[in-house]
């Protein structure tokens, strides 16, 4: 039984949703959002609460249940507040800067990379960190690692572009490993 999938996804008052059979569309301040549904699984919505069951008890129908549910959850917590990812730049001379829309980042390369905004994600940067907001939570999420991914933080001495409160283990060098044997 799927516990999350059983809990009620609250609708805040500046949040419309529809409900077809295909997809749940969820309008608010934001933006606007949409949903697909499986197959087997079914949404309703009482009030100000959309409830999702399923009709099937397979195990892939179990599966996708709790899933269903909080990509709606996730959808209406998009268009009300938003979604906001942080990375931060670590390394001597190392620097993030927005060029228009573009983020132009000095990481070491011997020439800076361009990362091109994309429309549905917003650039801030702060000294060292960039903040990555918008209204789709994957979307933000798969933006953030194709940054990381420029320059990953390094085993040895931990430069790099991290996540915010990401530990970076750092494996010891030559010299250590002479020492300790």
């Amino acid at each position: 039984m799927s516990r999350i999938g059983l809990q009620p996804v609250p609708v805040p008052q500046e949040v419309t949703a529809d409900i077809t059979r295909e997809a749940v569309s969820v309008r608010g301040p934001k933006g606007i959002l949409s949903v697909a549904i499986p197959r087997h699984i079914a949404v309703s919505l009482d009030g100000r609460t959309i409830r999702v069951s399923r009709n099937r008890e397979n195990g892939s129908v179990k599966a996708l249940h709790g899933t269903a549910r909080k990509l709606i959850a996730n959808a209406v917590y998009g268009v009300s507040t938003g979604f906001t990812k942080s990375l931060e730049v670590k390394g001597v001379g190392y620097r993030a800067a927005l060029k228009g829309n573009d983020l132009i980042l000095t990481v070491g390369f011997s020439q800076p990379v361009t990362f091109p905004k994309p429309e549905d994600v917003m650039f801030q940067v702060k000294g060292t960190t960039i903040m990555l907001s918008g209204i789709d939570k994957a979307r933000v999420g798969e933006i953030a690692a194709q940054i990381r991914r420029i320059r990953p933080p390094d085993a040895y001495k931990g430069k790099g572009i991290r996540y915010v409160g990401e530990v970076v283990r750092l494996k010891p060098g030559k010299a250590a490993m002479k020492t300790a044997a």
